[in-house]
């Protein structure tokens, strides 16, 4: 089915944009995560990708054009759909506007003279200078964030382009930058709260000024009074919108506010903000942290390389019979796995699938492949491998489950479940069937750090077609997992266990794996399932076939 494209809000005061480029033509594929078109805002042009798939079948708005935020901006669907009825709907829209617009001069210039006494009262709500910041929509499904870090404190001078917090939404945690310049003259969402988008996150303006009164109206309007002869200058270089999913401290030229606390030795310690956080949320003592930043300031890298002392952790006191608790925010990384899982476990009809595979020939095989010069791969990169291959072969299994359509990926794209503090983030090996060994071991160690350190970025998340779920370095023998949406299934592979055997008659000492598949049943039969795990099964257990 078609999607409509609307002029986005790209920005807190944005009403509307105008379309510098079209990096995409009219009968263009168009990927997810595709850069769609840089769109020209009242404070700079951002590159606009798309969150949907299919083809660009109608322009709404064409380059150097100028529309309201709203507008019809693009259709994309599939190849030669009958987009009439979204046009037309548009067409009516428009002459809708038109006949309103149109109505009789006198009740124009009544409704005129009320909008202007209308806009007066509301310019003077808010201070000359001011500008209200409300939470921005950082992400398509984003409905509310979280500011996991305040960079800057109030009274702290802002200048355009500093970052002014950090803020988690349901996929990242990422750095909001500002577009003002000013004093920051007021916080409305503190650290670790949760507010809906538009929310009244700050005010910056002239430092001193009274802005009790845009506070007390909820930060509404959310556009500063034009300050009295005025002029704005046309920038060479605007900006790009910052949608990494990193956690890095500010550019140099505006160093994060660096936070004060006081150790049991009475000492100072010198942190940055999300030093702090991080180090809480790791249960680590400052105190016991050597920071490596300017005057010995402890920043991020310290606490994520810091190495506990052998005396172990200190454990909360808690008397006998006494009931003690703690409670811990959901976070929006934990909120989004709620529902995610919940919608998947209860919408897609599980089934699940147990095999034992004779792990010999692969231990040997990986033993003799590590003996390579600077080559070290890992057990879960063959079976990254193998299962890869497997899915090339079962397209059915590397399926995807949509309302109105079952889509069989032709590619392989490898999702590998990997937990973090917070949850549980799935890093994607794109074309995985078609990458060596070596080349899928690096892939996953750069992912797999990535997500430790909150720096994957969400195109690194999206597009999987299988994912695979390894918890056998636990010691976890077999489990299932439920399926990671819109994905037909879901391998969870468990540890290598040395147990008897019977081999050629005789019982002997051998190794096994235990692996559970999660099969949708919409998209996969019984019978399918079970082919793919035979076909996994030869690789498995011939991993030489891998190299052929």
């Amino acid at each position: 089915m078609a999607e409509v494209i609307n002029m986005p809000r790209l920005s807190d005061t944005m009403e509307e944009g105008t379309v510098a480029t079209w990096l995409k033509s009219v009968g263009d594929k168009v990927e997810e995560g595709d850069i769609l078109a840089e769109i020209e805002t009242d404070k700079a042009t951002m590159e606009f990708e798309s969150f949907n798939e299919g083809v660009l079948l109608h322009i709404g708005i064409e380059e150097g054009q100028t529309a309201k935020v709203d507008t019809l901006l693009a259709i994309i669907g599939e190849e030669g759909e009958d987009i009439s009825g979204l046009l037309n709907g548009d067409a009516s829209a428009k002459e809708e506007e038109t006949s309103t617009s149109d109505s009789s001069d006198s009740e124009d210039n009544a409704e005129a003279t009320a909008e202007d006494d209308t806009q007066e009262d509301t310019s003077s709500d808010v201070p000359e200078g001011v500008i209200v910041v409300t939470m921005p929509r950082l992400s398509d499904t984003m409905e509310e964030g979280t500011v996991a870090t305040w960079l800057k404190s109030v009274g702290d001078m802002v200048e355009e382009g500093d970052i002014l917090a950090e803020i988690e939404t349901d996929k990242a945690t990422m750095e909001f930058e500002s577009f003002q310049s000013g004093t920051l003259l007021h916080i409305g969402i503190n650290e670790g709260e949760t507010a809906k988008v538009d929310a009244l996150l700050a005010i910056i303006g002239p430092e001193g000024t009274d802005v009790s009164g845009v506070i007390k109206s909820g930060g509404a309007p959310a556009k500063s009074a034009p300050k009295k002869e005025e002029k704005k200058e046309e920038k060479k270089e605007a900006p790009k919108a910052s949608k990494e999913n990193t956690t890095s401290a500010p550019k140099a030229a505006a160093p994060a506010k660096a936070t004060t606390t006081t150790s049991t030795n009475g000492g100072r310690i010198f942190v940055s903000p999300l030093a702090k956080k991080i180090a809480e949320e790791k249960g680590i003592n400052l105190a016991q942290v050597k920071g490596t930043g300017e005057n010995g300031r402890i920043v991020k890298s310290d606490v994520e390389n810091f190495t506990p002392s052998t005396g172990g952790s200190v454990q909360q006191f808690v008397a006998t019979g006494e009931e003690s608790f703690e409670e811990i925010e959901n976070s929006q990384m934990r909120k989004a796995i709620a529902r995610g899982l919940g919608k998947s476990k209860f919408t897609a009809p599980h089934y699940y699938l147990n095999v034992e595979f004779n792990m010999e020939n692969m231990m040997s095989f990986r033993k003799q492949f590590n003996t390579q010069p600077d080559t070290k791969v890992s057990f879960n990169d063959m079976i990254i491998k193998a299962t890869s291959i497997a899915l090339k072969q079962h397209p059915q299994v590397n399926s995807q489950w949509f309302d109105d359509k079952m889509r069989l990926n032709h590619h392989v794209h490898i999702g590998v479940a990997v937990a973090v503090p917070d949850g549980l983030v799935v890093p994607v090996v794109e074309f995985a069937n078609e990458k060596s060994l070596q080349q899928i071991n690096a892939e996953v160690k750069t992912l797999a750090g990535k997500a430790r350190d909150k720096k994957l970025t969400i195109p690194e998340m999206e597009g999987s077609t299988f994912t695979i779920s390894n918890l056998g370095m636990f010691g976890i023998t077999d489990f299932t997992s439920i399926i990671n949406q819109p994905n037909s299934a879901i391998l969870s592979v468990g540890a290598i266990v040395e147990k008897p055997v019977v081999k050629n008659g005789q019982l002997v000492v051998g190794h096994t794996m235990k692996l559970t598949l999660a099969c949708d049943h919409r998209t996969v039969d019984g019978a399918t399932g079970a082919q793919f795990l035979q076909t996994l099964k030869t690789y498995i257990e011939n991993p030489v076939l891998m190299l052929a």
